[in-house]
């Protein structure tokens, strides 16, 4: 009897000590969000008991910006495995009829460079025609703010990208260079701003500057404007040979070349650098793996249908980046992504992909400790920040959280510090 007495004391106490740390952590959170007049979602979750430690507004839904990626990433780990497609090809007699998959990886400087669909292209000996029958998606995504079309964050969806979309843009004290070269240039009388301003057409690549006070040497990196009469003219520049447009539906006989680019080269640019670009496009390649359509709605469709039925919440998932507003999703569902993608991918590789507090990634410079504790995905937005992923304790035990704070008014800088404090709380707590 004395000794059922004692276990039943030590169960008491184990769970009025988990109501305890509950109990802080709900207070902290909201103390958070009245200071900042916000709104805060707050999970935190341990997947070895299977237990919520803290659950503050976790059923309700936000915008999760570029946590959005995690979504992406989950797709692509299912769908993609360890290869990228990276372009389809048809021989008709003396002719090559190529189709693009998404691939974001052609020229791209920002990753591994791919050279097998370079090589394919430059030493074929037939004549190349490039067909986008298979794009079917628009080259913006709902919800996106239209007027960040100048801004590199903010490139333009295609069916076979070259050099992540964008030009690097140079200016000297007496030119503009491009590369690639694809903007015609105009100068505006100097404006009462310290420094110069460039801005491309909406609906042209045509480049308009305004200098500002100091006009010294710069650099850009633009977004240039899409169609495929631009596309084969920069790869018949780049091949120094000639590519020219068809419009034909790929048919049962065409083959697949895929890339050389390791997938997690792309899969850490999207997490630790939070690409907007590679997470668009590997949309794509997922919907062109699962159909025969680049259309980002297919993709989407596909994974909430076969693989995202156990989420908590239903997922308002529109794009891959993050960038719309459309986007909604609950902390708990991410929660359960977070455990779905640990149970799929090794740990060292996972966190290899992930961006590290105080290490690398859009973390580098916050949540430094003795050692690197905070493994996971930031997401910002004017007046809304994410960070979600893995705490691993002092003690060594792995947390999975979600923290989403939205509309705030406050400085990001400000929302970050209270999310630091907390976070740096739990690490030495458990």
């Amino acid at each position: 009897m004395m000794r059922l007495n004692r276990c039943y004391w030590i169960l008491i106490a184990l769970a009025s000590s988990a109501c305890s740390s509950s109990g802080y952590l709900t207070k902290a959170i909201q103390k958070t969000e009245k200071d900042l007049h916000d709104h805060v979602g707050f999970v935190l979750f341990d997947p070895s008991t299977q237990k919520t430690i803290c659950d503050y507004q976790g059923d309700q839904y936000f915008t999760p910006a570029s946590n959005t990626k995690i979504f992406t990433l989950y797709a692509s780990l299912k769908i993609l495995g360890d290869s990228i497609p990276a372009l389809k090809y048809s021989q008709r007699n003396d002719s090559i009829i190529f189709w693009g998959t998404g691939d974001p990886g052609f020229l791209y400087e920002n990753t591994f460079h791919e050279d097998r669909v370079y090589n394919f292209l430059k030493n074929n000996t037939s004549k190349i025609f490039f067909s986008s029958s298979n794009f079917q998606t628009t080259h913006f995504g709902a919800g996106w703010a239209w007027d960040d079309y100048n801004d590199a964050y903010q490139v333009e969806r295609t069916p076979f990208p070259i050099y992540g979309n964008y030009a690097s843009v140079k200016k000297s004290i007496k030119s503009f260079t491009a590369s690639p070269d694809v903007f015609q240039y105009s100068i505006m009388e100097p404006s009462v701003k310290e420094r110069g301003v460039m801005k491309r057409s909406i609906s042209e690549n045509k480049l308009t500057y305004i200098p500002g006070k100091t006009d010294r040497p710069r650099q850009w990196k633009i977004p240039f404007h899409y169609s495929d009469e631009l596309l084969t003219k920069l790869l018949t520049d780049t091949l120094k040979k000639e590519v020219s447009l068809i419009n034909v539906n790929p048919t049962s006989d065409v083959r697949t070349i895929y890339s050389s680019t390791p997938p997690d080269s792309l899969y850490k640019v999207l997490m630790q650098e939070s690409d907007n670009f590679i997470a668009e496009q590997l949309l794509l390649i997922c919907s062109g793996v699962v159909s025969d359509t680049l259309k980002t709605e297919i993709a989407i469709k596909y994974v909430k249908k076969n693989y995202l039925t156990d989420l908590p919440d239903e997922p308002i998932w529109v794009d891959g980046s993050g960038l719309s507003r459309y986007n909604l999703f609950t902390p708990r569902s991410v929660i359960r992504l977070w455990e779905k993608i640990y149970a799929i991918v090794p740990r060292e590789r996972l966190f290899h992909i992930l961006a590290i507090g105080g290490e690398r990634g859009t973390i580098k410079n916050y949540y430094k400790g003795e050692k690197p504790f905070i493994f996971g995905k930031t997401g910002t937005l004017s007046n809304n920040h994410i960070l979600s992923g893995y705490l691993v304790t002092r003690k060594g035990k792995t947390f999975i959280f979600s923290w989403m704070n939205n509309n705030f008014t406050a400085p990001t800088g400000e929302v970050r510090s209270k999310m630091e404090e907390l976070l740096k709380k739990i690490y030495e707590k458990y």
